[in-house]
C-alpha cells in the first residue's frame, strides 16, 4: 500500500461513518510519517483503522471496504476495522499521532500512530512478521534515534 492508497481508504473510512477523524494503527501508520516509506515496510494490502471517537463503528469500515469487499476486489487493498485495543499501544500514544488531510483525503483526517509508538506496538504483538517489520524500520534509521 503506498500513501495515496491510505489516504483513499482514509476518505472512504470517514465516508462511511460520516465521521472526519480516522486512526491509522497498523504498519500503513508509518504512511503518516514517512510518506515515501520503503517498499519493504509497505507490503501489507490492508490499513487497520477505527473512528477516533467512536471506535464501536469500526464493524461499520469492516464490513463495506474491508477484506473481500467490492472496495477490496476493485482496488486490490481493504481497510480492516478494529480499535485500540487491537494493539499494545504504550502510554500517551493519542498525544504523538501524526495527521494526514488533504485533498485526496477529502476533508477527513487519518491519525497514524508516531513510528515509536508503532514500532512498541509490534514488538508488543512480537509475531515473526512484526518484528521483520521494526528491523526494517531501524535499517532505514526510521525509528530509534
Amino acid at each position: 500500500m503506498n500513501r495515496e492508497q491510505l489516504e483513499h481508504i482514509i476518505r472512504a473510512a470517514a465516508g462511511i461513518v460520516n465521521l472526519p477523524d480516522i486512526v491509522v494503527i497498523g504498519s500503513q501508520a508509518v504512511l503518516g510519517q514517512f510518506s515515501a516509506a520503503p517498499s519493504e515496510l509497505l507490503v501489507s494490502v490492508e490499513a487497520d483503522v477505527f473512528p477516533r471517537h467512536h471506535p464501536e463503528l469500526s464493524i461499520q469500515i469492516d464490513g463495506a471496504i474491508g477484506e473481500l469487499s467490492p472496495f477490496h476486489e476493485t482496488f486490490g487493498y481493504y481497510a480492516h476495522g478494529v480499535d485500540e485495543t487491537t494493539a499494545t499501544l504504550p502510554g500517551g500514544w493519542q498525544d504523538r499521532l501524526i495527521s494526514i488531510q488533504n485533498a485526496n483525503t477529502g476533508g477527513a483526517t487519518g491519525w497514524c500512530l508516531e513510528v515509536h509508538d508503532l514500532a512498541a506496538s509490534k514488538l508488543a504483538a512480537g509475531r515473526e512478521k512484526d518484528i521483520v517489520f521494526v528491523a526494517g524500520l531501524l535499517r532505514h534509521r526510521m525509528a530509534g534515534q
